[in-house]
């Protein structure tokens, strides 16, 4: 497993530079629980609304809307 001492300024000094949505995506994706609950959420054939929203409030995610297609 890769080890990397957080503290070091070599190591993580960039983040000091990231915007808030950025640095927000650093820390989610080092996070164990967030890539469980992403695995969770992959593997299962369809996702429901309720499912997909139920992530996005325990992680804090927001997702742009998509647009309605009129046909």
């Amino acid at each position: 497993m890769l080890h990397i001492e957080w503290w070091h300024h070599s190591a993580y000094g960039y983040m000091w530079q990231l915007a808030a949505p950025r640095f927000a995506w650093e820390y989610l994706r080092r996070n164990g629980e967030y890539r469980d609950d992403c695995q969770a959420l992959a593997l299962a054939h369809r996702q429901s609304v309720k499912q997909l929203e139920s992530f996005a409030d325990r992680w804090g995610l927001l997702f742009p809307k998509r647009p309605v297609h009129g046909g």
